[in-house]
């Protein structure tokens, strides 16, 4: 009868021992008490009754998930392979483990998927340059699909955008294409601007008296300044009229005052 007891007492420890459960701070315990789901535990020492009841542990941490590489064609019909990695984590352990069979496959299968009908939307200027407002896109839309899974995805980065070598060099001629385009605007966009100049100058040089004439002495000036023997330059009429003007020396060489006429002088 004592070793009926004490065997009864073994049984007893180690049933209760069997039952003892101690979850991190990270975990949580999905109990499922014959096969109905019960409550969820944890953190800490938990209680989980073998035979009747079952306990599913589900980690809250975020997962880093690297999405496969991904054949496909954008838009502008043009063969590329991408890859990702996904950020998500569980909220919520009931609907991760009752709402879907395996999470963590069906998200990376979803993750796959989404990759290729977003990118596929776009053309390849936009994958190349536009890959934060594609990363929001594509995670906006596994964030909503995989809300009744409990599961929140955080973030998508698309990793790598590989492309065909012969594309490579078609993506090098057109932004070298691209340069010349803008060269050639900005150069026209000169010659427009220095030819309005040209044109306000003239105006005013035609709206002021004696501009001209400062303009010829400069030009003058600046080639007086060069290495030449000889130099012709033509001088308008006008020119030497304001010159007399400003000298006082008529075209005959005699001056405009002071000169009285032979009669004059006599008497």
């Amino acid at each position: 009868m004592l070793i009926f007891f004490a065997a009864l007492a073994f049984l007893l420890v180690i049933f209760l021992i069997s039952s003892l459960r101690i979850m991190r701070e990270y975990e949580r315990a999905v109990v499922l008490f014959l096969g109905r789901f019960q409550n969820v535990k944890g953190p800490g020492l938990i209680i989980v009754i073998p035979i009747i009841q079952q306990m599913i542990k589900v980690d809250l941490r975020t997962v880093t998930m690297d999405v496969p590489t991904q054949d496909l064609i954008t838009r502008d019909n043009v063969s590329v392979q991408v890859n990702a990695v996904l950020y998500f984590r569980v909220l919520k352990p009931k609907e991760a483990i009752i709402n879907v069979e395996d999470y963590m496959l069906a998200t990376e299968q979803l993750a796959q998927t989404t990759l290729r009908s977003v990118l596929g939307q776009h053309e390849l200027d936009q994958l190349l340059a536009e890959r934060e407002r594609l990363n929001e896109n594509i995670q906006a839309i596994l964030d909503q699909q995989t809300d009744q899974w409990g599961i929140k995805v955080a973030n998508v980065e698309i990793k790598h955008v590989d492309i065909d070598a012969t594309m490579v060099r078609a993506i090098a001629k057109q932004a070298e294409a691209e340069r010349e385009r803008r060269a050639k605007i900005i150069h026209a966009d000169g010659e427009f601007e220095a030819s309005t100049r040209l044109v306000d100058a003239a105006e005013k040089l035609a709206t002021q008296s004696g501009s001209m004439q400062l303009r010829y002495l400069q030009t003058l000036t600046e080639i007086a300044g060069e290495k030449s023997s000889t130099i012709v330059f033509p001088l308008p009429v006008n020119l030497m009229e304001s010159l007399h003007k400003l000298t006082g020396i008529d075209s005959k060489g005699e001056g405009s005052e002071g000169s009285t006429p032979a009669s004059e002088s006599h008497q």
